[in-house]
Order: structure tokens, then C-alpha cells, then sequence
């Protein structure tokens, strides 16, 4: 919880020392996607955000995570030889055996045509797969190493996604695609991380948000889905039912290791950062969290004109908030409207238009500008915010030294963590060589046919500038006796490391 970390950094801090950010040149605007498909443009500017990002057909997930991670190296200065560990947290994964490893081989390459040593042989590889969540999960593992048997070693943990949905779905306008590499040190030079205080939830929820790779043999699936494209089998509502509650849940846990008034988890950070879907999501799930930190403080007067708007007792809400109703099982009893906080999300609705609630929004602004820009990067959402937040408060001239800072990541259906972490000294320098501006520069706005073009992995007519660092080359068709490549996909650096 915030309240518990030292005001002070003490001498060993662990936690994040960069960021470096790729995201595909081909953009939509979501004002030119309105037009293609009749959609409001102000609601999907509400809702959803500005743009988002579309890869080429000679990229995918570990290009993007290799470019990102090459970035860092460079623009942070990190010695490859002090890399222990390169974990890559994804949901797009291209191979049901390895990962992180195919990032490994593109830096290596990258960096030994530069005529420079690739990373150790003896650093680990893992990859961490559970929905948005896998980024964070993967940077609990190296916050771990670094503590423990990592020494004087560094670790580099990238998240990297593709979010593509069926053309023509209420999920279309919430894709995106992009990679973001973190250094992780056992002293942080841009914000320390207390594991200790970090709450978690998780509850498997079934419908919620899910790629069964099986579903591509079955009938009943659309033959316009099939093939390499991984749309995933979603349900809107629900989704955000699920959202909620688990942020909600994940706070609980929060509390109840760190103590201390509620509300100050959400009232006293600089900045609170969570997964964003789509740019409304997270406000839904903070209105709730309010109400849960006001209800848990007994605060009834702070709820008192929602709970009257939404016909709602303040002791119906405790009740609701105290049982462990689960989204699954309820859905199952009652149907697909059933929602395991509905009297909290009644009242939220209300609760948010309250003033108290402004100072709890008002810390969601550092960096939201730019992730508006991005569209949905699953595993790098929150990285991506995390990194643009740190940017936009050094743009800024934001007093942060020692500010708190809350990290809220979420994996689809039935996973949340909650995280604080303190900004260390000296923040800024880390913060500039992140280079968010040059990562964001050179995007190439596209018509409706280029867009549908990349959205089914074809090139589109007009030739599109190429994929910097990293390219696909290309897949192996072998199959014989004494040697196999089938579908082992090939990579060429076009630029070096």
C-alpha cells in the first residue's frame, strides 16, 4: 500500500530504470474509422480513444519485442554482458514452445553486425503467458531475480502484443499493436517497486476473454477467422464485469497487507496507471474501487448522494462488497447479465460525478494523452502508460521525486494486480532517454482499403516504409526425414544494433 513505503528510498530499491517503446508506422485514426463504418465519432473518442497501431505483414510479436529491447540497450546504455534474464510477457504468441528466445536471436544478430558481443549465454529466457497480464507478471519474476540471485545483473523484461479483432465486432475499433522493453535493476533510477505491498486477485471466469487455438477446426467457426489471424472469443459486457471486479478484488488484497485508511490508495499517488482496454475501462473500474475504499472506511456520508441516486443502501453495499460472489458461477445461475457488484457499479456511476472523486481521476491524467494514440497493446498497455506518464511529467516539470505511484494490470477474465512503487531521484534523466516522441514519430495514416489489407495480412497497394530493426523473412516449408523447418518462422535485421 502507498502509506507503507518509506518516504525515503532506502539504499537498495528495486524497480524500473527505463522504458523504450515500438509500435507499427501504419496508423487509423479513429475519426477516418468512424467514417469507414458509421460509427459516432465523439462516442468512440469517449469511449475508446484517438488511433491505434497496425503492424505490416512482415511483422509480428517478436519483432516488435526484439526493436523494443533493442532500443533499451541502446538508448539506456546497458551493457549486454550485464543482462541475466530477457523474459517477454505476450498473449500473441507465434510458437507453443519458446518465446523470449527468438527475441534473444534477433538482438544477438543485431548486435554482433554492429560488431558488438550479443547477450551471455547464461541468460534465462522465460516467457509468462496469462492474458494483459503476462507483462506484469513478467516483470514480478524479474523484480524477484534481481532481489535474489541476480546480483549485480540487470534484468530486461518486454511486453508485446497484437490485439486484432474481427472486422465488423464491437471490439474492432480496440485493437492495436506494439512492444515495450523495461530495465529492471536492483536500485531503480526511474521508480522503485514494493513487492511486499502488491495485492493480488485472480478467479477463472470462463466466457470472459479467451483464444482456444482449437476453435480453428471447428465448424461452427467463422471461415473468414480462420488461419493465422487470432481473434479472440470475447463478450463485451461481461469483459468489463469482469474488469471490474477483479481491480476491485486486487485492492482488497492490497489493503489487507498494508492496512491503514482505503482511500489513501487511491487519493494519494501522483499518478495511477492501469491496463486499458479501451480509454473508459479504467475510470469504470476506479469509480468502483471508490466506492469499495469508501465503504471499507465506513465513509457513508462520501456515498450518501449515489447511494440516494441509485436506490441503493450504503448497508446493501458493504454486504455486496464483503461476499465472495463469483462472476462465473452466478452466470451460470442467472445468465450472461449477471454482474457480482452490480449495486457498487449503480453507485459508482453516480459516485464519479462526486468532487471527491476528481483528485482519484485527476492522477489517471500523466501520459493518457499519448496512450489514447495507441489503441489496446494487451501485455504493453500498462507499460506503454507507464512510460508515456513518466515522459509527460518530465515534459512537465512535475514535481516527482519520491512521489507515489500505482500500478493496476489486469489479465482478461480472472487476474489483477496492484502495485506501488515510489519515483526514485533523479527520474528525469531515465525518463528522457526513453525517447516516447521518437518512438511515436514517422506514422503513416491509412485509408480504409490499406487498413483492411493489414488487418488480413496482406500488403496493401501503396508500399509502406519497412519495418525498423526487424523483418520476417520468411517461414521454413521442410519437411523431411533428417530435417524439419515447417512453419518455423525466419527473421532478417534490417538495421544494425
Amino acid at each position: 500500500m502507498v502509506r507503507a513505503m518509506s518516504d525515503v528510498l532506502a539504499p537498495a530499491n528495486p524497480g524500473l530504470s527505463g522504458l523504450s517503446l515500438y509500435v507499427p508506422r501504419p496508423r487509423v485514426a479513429l475519426t477516418a474509422f468512424a467514417g469507414w463504418t458509421g460509427a459516432e465519432p465523439a462516442k468512440l473518442a469517449a469511449v475508446v480513444g484517438d488511433a491505434f497501431r497496425v503492424p505490416q505483414p512482415d511483422e509480428d510479436v517478436y519483432t516488435m519485442a526484439a526493436a523494443a529491447v533493442l532500443r533499451l540497450l541502446r538508448q539506456h546504455d546497458v551493457d549486454p554482458a550485464r543482462v541475466g534474464m530477457l523474459a517477454l510477457g505476450t498473449e500473441s504468441s507465434l510458437d507453443n514452445a519458446v518465446g523470449a528466445v527468438i527475441v534473444r536471436g534477433m538482438v544477438d544478430d543485431a548486435l554482433r553486425s554492429a560488431g558488438r558481443a550479443p547477450l551471455p549465454r547464461d541468460v534465462e529466457v522465460p516467457e509468462v503467458k496469462h492474458a494483459c497480464l503476462g507483462g506484469m507478471y513478467a516483470l514480478k519474476a524479474a523484480l524477484r531475480y534481481v532481489q535474489t540471485d541476480g546480483a549485480d545483473r540487470v534484468a530486461v523484461v518486454v511486453a508485446a502484443d497484437i490485439a486484432q479483432y474481427e472486422r465488423g465486432s464491437s471490439g474492432e475499433p480496440t485493437q492495436g499493436a506494439g512492444a515495450v522493453a523495461m530495465l529492471v535493476e536492483p536500485r531503480a533510477r526511474l521508480l522503485a517497486l514494493d513487492l511486499r505491498t502488491a495485492g493480488s486477485s485472480s478467479d477463472e471466469r470462463g466466457w470472459d476473454f479467451r483464444k482456444p487455438v482449437a476453435r480453428h477446426f471447428m465448424s461452427e467457426y467463422p471461415a473468414s477467422c480462420r488461419g493465422e489471424r487470432d481473434f479472440p472469443v470475447f463478450n463485451g459486457k461481461y469483459s468489463t464485469v469482469c474488469y471490474v471486479e477483479a481491480v476491485v478484488r486486487a485492492l482488497q488484497s492490497a489493503h489487507a497487507r498494508g492496512g491503514g485508511d482505503p482511500r489513501a490508495l487511491l487519493c494519494e499517488p501522483a499518478a495511477l496507471l492501469l491496463h486499458r482496454p479501451y480509454d473508459r475501462m479504467p475510470v469504470a473500474a476506479l469509480g468502483a474501487a471508490w466506492v469499495w475504499a469508501c465503504v471499507r472506511a465506513g465513509d457513508r456520508d462520501a456515498l450518501d448522494a449515489a447511494c440516494r441516486a441509485a436506490d441503493v443502501s450504503f448497508d446493501a453495499l458493504a454486504a455486496e462488497l464483503a461476499g465472495d460472489s463469483r462472476a462465473r458461477d452466478g452466470v451460470r445461475a442467472h445468465g450472461p447479465e449477471f454482474d457480482p457488484l452490480a449495486r457498487t457499479q449503480a453507485v459508482a456511476r453516480h459516485a464519479t460525478k462526486d468532487p471527491a472523486f476528481a483528485r482519484v481521476l485527476a492522477a489517471t491524467e500523466p501520459g493518457r494523452a499519448v496512450v489514447r494514440q495507441l489503441g489496446n497493446l494487451y501485455t504493453a498497455s500498462l507499460p506503454a502508460w507507464i512510460a508515456a506518464a513518466f515522459a509527460d511529467a518530465g515534459a512537465r516539470a512535475l514535481p516527482w521525486d519520491g512521489a507515489a505511484v500505482t500500478l493496476i494490470g489486469y489479465g482478461s477474465g480472472d487476474a489483477a494486480e496492484v502495485w506501488s512503487g515510489r519515483v526514485a531521484p533523479g527520474w528525469r534523466e531515465a525518463a528522457a532517454r526513453s525517447d516516447l516522441a521518437g518512438a511515436l514519430a514517422g506514422a503513416v495514416d491509412l485509408a480504409r482499403d490499406e487498413y483492411e489489407a493489414l488487418h488480413d495480412r496482406r500488403a496493401p497497394a501503396r508500399e509502406l516504409p519497412a519495418p525498423r530493426p526487424f523483418a520476417v523473412a520468411g517461414r521454413g516449408r521442410t519437411y523431411e526425414r533428417n530435417w524439419q523447418d515447417v512453419g518455423v518462422a525466419h527473421y532478417r535485421v534490417v538495421e544494425p544494433g
